[in-house]
């Protein structure tokens, strides 16, 4: 078991990433499948209990009630990601909240993670009487990582269990970065870029992805018409993006414009609204840090 202790912050060496490794090479042995719940409104928990065997591991994020109705009775997990500050459950109050959502019987615990250099984890204690991981995969995404941003949640932990060579079958539930009418997608993130290598690695049968089918319809065309070279599908293919991206940047312009004056009423209610007593905890917090 990963040590629980605050020096898991300093985590990120070569020698601590690898008895990460042996370690969760060790807890995943007995699992046939493990998948990974995006907080999407394209999850759907009955279908995926019914389409996974006894023998699955369920691991969620975060705020668990975007999914979750009722407690989860199956094998699970719950991934916890971190900020400048700690963890977001607990710095936001709702880990007491979200923990009542899994059946203890069936439950192995809360894992905080990091995969961005600022974030901080948080000590076991903070998350109450269960059983908690820490683990830092800051140092596996260093390399690649466009610079300007973070990995999300899902995406670090999917590409980390890739380098694992485990016999387990790694399925994405949910994982589309589309913005739905109740949840919003993250800036900080690089969605383009995570949602290419989610789908190299698909085609290349290191994961699995729950609706999504394998082929590529792009690819197939050169081999309906041979007297297309892949070169040129892929040339044509991005001047149709550019195309279609430059008439939607035309309707932006134009929602910007209509939008104006509710923008300027938005931005004027937020400077007048006081403050409120966690906020301006956070911001003490975040100013000693400095």
């Amino acid at each position: 078991m990963i040590d629980r202790d605050a020096r898991f912050e300093k985590a990120g060496s070569a020698a601590i990433v690898a008895a990460a490794a042996d370690e969760w090479r060790s807890l995943l042995a007995d699992y046939g499948d493990v998948v990974l719940v995006a907080n999407s409104d394209e999850v759907d928990i009955e279908e995926l209990k019914r389409r996974f065997p006894d023998t699955t591991l369920f691991i969620f994020f975060n705020k668990v009630f975007k999914v979750l109705s009722e407690p989860f009775t199956r094998h699970s997990m719950l991934f916890s990601r971190s900020g400048t500050l700690g963890a977001n459950l607990v710095k936001s109050g709702k880990v007491d909240k979200v923990l009542p959502y899994f059946d203890t019987r069936t439950f192995h615990g809360v894992v905080n993670i990091k995969a961005g250099p600022n974030e901080q984890l948080s000590p076991a204690s903070d998350f109450g009487d269960v059983h908690v991981r820490h683990l830092d995969l800051t140092d596996v995404f260093t390399p690649f990582y466009p610079r300007s941003s973070v990995p999300t949640t899902g995406f670090a932990l999917c590409f980390w269990l890739t380098t694992l060579n485990l016999r387990t079958r790694i399925t994405l539930a949910g994982f589309s970065s589309k913005r739905s009418e109740r949840y919003k997608v993250l800036d900080v993130h690089d969605w383009t870029f995570e949602q290419v290598l989610l789908r190299l690695m698909f085609r290349k049968g290191k994961i699995d992805i729950v609706g999504r089918d394998a082929s590529n319809p792009y690819a197939d065309l050169c081999a309906h018409f041979p007297e297309y070279g892949p070169a040129e599908v892929a040339l044509t293919a991005n001047e149709i993006i550019n195309e279609r991206l430059g008439n939607l940047s035309s309707v932006v312009d134009r929602l910007m414009d209509v939008t104006r004056f509710l923008r300027f009423l938005d931005r004027t209610w937020k400077s007048l609204k006081p403050r409120s007593r966690k906020q301006r905890q956070w911001d003490s917090m975040e100013n000693k840090r400095r």
